[in-house]
């Protein structure tokens, strides 16, 4: 990798640094760096045939035109206007029309705050990662400052007057992270090079971020295919970058490409980043989201694929380098997938459910389990339980907000973990103002479209992996309405009626993929047991007499939420009838 260098990729610029940042004004504004942001506004600006390219005077804009621009912005940082051409002559001409050049350095300004801006601190050698509140400080929050101090300075030597009011907006990178070479002790050869790409170890974000995804939903299906698509892929270090991710009591190495550096980057608020100690030994799953080329095309109708590699001991997964799968429910649900197909095989349960431990005034408490496919209100029930908290709840803790698994404890009870420490919610779904109170922690996601979404954390790594025993089990039904014969919580009476419920998985689509309407699928979870559909037969069987045995409540929650007119009151409903039952029972 380069010392320092900075690409613009679509709307994203990517800054790779190793060196110290920019100090003065003179450094940045001389600096390669800003040249391209330069050249690119202005080829942009030129494209548009826009008024603001007048500045130059002429409509042929020469490389030392633009190296006079840069001199004349160097000079304006220190002296007002009229003083300029006596310093440097070639700068009238930008100087003719005062008016005109405040509104093309506020529009370079805009220019450069459009971009999603990363900054990839590569510290290798001298061991910054390390230091990294020195490192992120001399970097990040350096740099923030002294662009936007550089734009206000020249302002105000144009314009002759000083703004009323300073709007201290993010002028740096949004997202930043300190990643390094780590020789991960993979089994197979095949894998070993995956080490040439730099592993994260810290991240530094600065939210509420709005991020702009290609897509807005997820379409498709993961499938297991017989080819292992690591041996299609031919890193290239500089357009890579690996999240290690705690899923679960699992590691999962997740390659994410450029192309989707924003959404690969969002998983800080939804998995824990994996310490330097997870990383001693070998993963349990690895996933390249954004493999270039068409090899994945061959391997399945829909290049979403995942394989078991037995010999060495690890699942490996793949999604295209293409736009349509630029949305974060590929990057999510995959990982996902891998750690369901774990489970499985090591004899457990996978759900794709909410998981949540309730302490009710007068010292009742219960951990229930929420299962339903995506859209059928697990979430928004947890909302909902939030919302109720002051009046009835003395606690709530998050245990799984989609995804976890069910063990056998010593004593052969039916125990709970979850997998991320974040959510990966629909903003309309959710309660009135609950996503603007959390906005300071928050990563908002195409906030203008259908399925708009918000990422953020919800709970700790330790509570997802201490492990809890179960209460309720309850299926999400978000599609019956709710009269004497359907009531808001059913309870089943077997372990037959039990599996005919949640093996059908029916739900009322919300739109958040490509199905619409009342669909149905196996267990309410499309990500890993239909691919091992004998092996989770006998797992769920299993476990579902394990929750009858145990008394267990084991029943079906109606939500509502894909019954029009109750997006909102229906899961409200279905919390307060769920706690009513908690507190009268034993």
């Amino acid at each position: 990798m380069q010392k320092s260098t900075l690409r613009i990729v679509g709307n994203k610029a990517v800054l790779n640094i190793r060196e110290r940042m920019c100090e003065t004004a003179e450094e940045l504004l001389t600096s390669e760096k800003f040249r391209i942001v330069l050249d690119h506004c202005i080829n942009h600006l030129k494209s548009k045939k826009s008024p603001l390219t007048g500045i130059f005077g002429n409509e042929n804009i020469e490389p030392d035109d633009i190296d006079d621009l840069v001199r004349t912005l160097t000079l304006l940082v220190k002296y007002e206007a009229g003083v300029v051409p006596h310093i440097y002559e070639k700068s009238s001409v930008f100087l003719r029309d005062l008016h005109l050049l405040n509104s093309f350095v506020e529009h370079l300004y805009d220019y450069w705050r459009h971009f999603d801006r990363f900054i990839i601190n590569d510290s290798e050698g001298d061991r910054l990662d390390k230091r990294p509140y020195r490192t992120f400080n001399e970097t990040i929050e350096h740099l923030t400052h002294l662009i936007r101090t550089v734009y206000r300075q020249i302002q105000e030597n144009v314009t002759g007057s000083h703004p009323k009011v300073y709007r201290q907006v993010p002028a740096g990178a949004e997202m930043s992270v300190i990643s390094l070479p780590k020789n991960i002790p993979f089994k197979g050869e095949i894998y070993k090079k995956l080490n040439s790409i730099p592993v994260i170890r810290q991240i530094l974000i600065y939210p509420p971020l709005v991020i702009h995804q290609p897509m807005n939903k997820r379409k498709g299906e993961f499938r297991r295919v017989s080819a292992n698509p690591v041996e299609l892929f031919t890193p290239e270090p500089s357009e890579f970058l690996c999240y290690p991710a705690k899923v679960g009591k699992l590691i999962i190495l997740i390659y994410f490409h450029l192309s989707f550096y924003e959404l690969g980057l969002s998983m800080c608020n939804l998995f824990q980043l994996a310490d330097d100690n997870d990383l001693e030994r070998q993963p349990d799953a690895i996933y390249i989201y954004g493999m270039p080329g068409n090899a994945l095309d061959s391997l399945a109708d829909y290049p979403t694929v995942f394989y078991h590699d037995e010999e060495n001991g690890l699942f490996t997964g793949a999604v295209p380098d293409r736009l349509e799968f630029g949305y974060f429910g590929y990057l999510k649900k995959m990982v996902l997938t891998l750690h369901n197909s774990i489970i499985m095989k090591e004899g457990k349960m996978p759900f794709h459910g909410a998981m949540v431990k309730i302490l009710l005034q007068g010292d009742k408490e219960a951990t229930i389990l929420m299962i339903g496919d995506t859209g059928a209100g697990k979430s928004e029930t947890l909302e909902a339980f939030r919302v109720l908290g002051e009046k009835h709840i003395r606690d709530m803790i998050i245990i799984a907000d989609d995804m976890g698994s069910v063990e056998l404890d010593g004593d052969g009870m039916p125990t709970g973990y979850g997998t991320e420490t974040g959510a990966f919610l629909r903003l309309d779904d959710l309660q009135p103002g609950y996503a603007y109170g959390h906005l300071d922690r928050s990563i908002i996601m195409n906030p203008s479209q259908v399925n708009a979404r918000i990422v953020m954390p919800v709970t700790n790594y330790e509570t997802v992996v201490k492990g809890y025993r179960l209460n309720y089990v309850l299926y999400a039904n978000n599609y019956e309405e709710v009269d004497d014969n359907h009531p808001l919580i059913e309870r089943f009476n077997s372990v037959e009626e039990a599996l005919d419920v949640f093996r059908r998985g029916a739900v009322m689509s919300k739109g958040t993929t490509a199905s619409s309407g009342l669909v149905s699928s196996y267990f309410a979870n499309i990500f890993g047991p239909p691919e091992y559909k004998e092996l989770h037969e006998r797992i769920a069987e299993r476990y579902f007499s394990a929750f009858f045995r145990s008394g267990i409540f084991v029943g079906q929650m109606r939500t509502r939420l894909g019954v029009p007119g109750h997006e909102t009151s229906g899961p409200r409903a279905a919390a307060e009838e769920l706690l009513r039952i908690i507190g009268v029972s034993d």
